[in-house]
């Protein structure tokens, strides 16, 4: 059995560009900037750039509401490519395959519901409740074990 899932929140590096394959399926590739969530005192946070793909409605979900720098959320898996260029030079990269990207922040104060789209077409609303069955820590310290 295997499992490999990703989620990660961040900031859109570039604008995305929605491209078309030749056999007519939407494609946009785009990186995000993820924040490290612990950094020693006294250090600047550093940050942490992953390589996005999406395909089809997810693609032109992205293609049309996200721009550079504005949040998102991506959901998918990992993904190995290796390959060797015209010059015999050998290259390896690892990318996110998303399957569901989201909005992270509300359109509008007035509590417009957040929206993301999936894979199979189908959007879906959600609205973030305060009263989420998690307790909010705010230190390490406070951590039960």
């Amino acid at each position: 059995m295997a499992f490999n899932r990703v989620i990660m929140i961040g900031n859109l590096v570039a604008d995305p560009e929605l491209k078309t394959t030749p056999s007519g399926v939407s494609v946009i590739r785009f990186s995000i900037a993820v924040n490290r969530r612990f950094t020693r005192s006294g250090e600047q946070a550093q940050t942490d750039f992953f390589n996005v793909v999406a395909w089809r409605q997810t693609a032109e979900f992205v293609s049309r509401f996200f721009t550079k720098g504005k949040p998102i959320l991506v959901s998918g898996q990992l993904q190995n490519s290796n390959w060797t260029d015209n010059n015999g030079v050998k290259h390896y990269s690892v990318e996110i395959v998303a399957d569901e990207v989201s909005f992270v922040e509300r359109k509008s104060e007035g509590g417009a519901p957040m929206q993301s789209m999936s894979q199979n077409n189908v959007p879906t609303y959600g609205t973030p409740t305060a009263d989420s069955g998690f307790e909010d820590l705010s230190a390490d310290d406070e951590l039960p074990f």
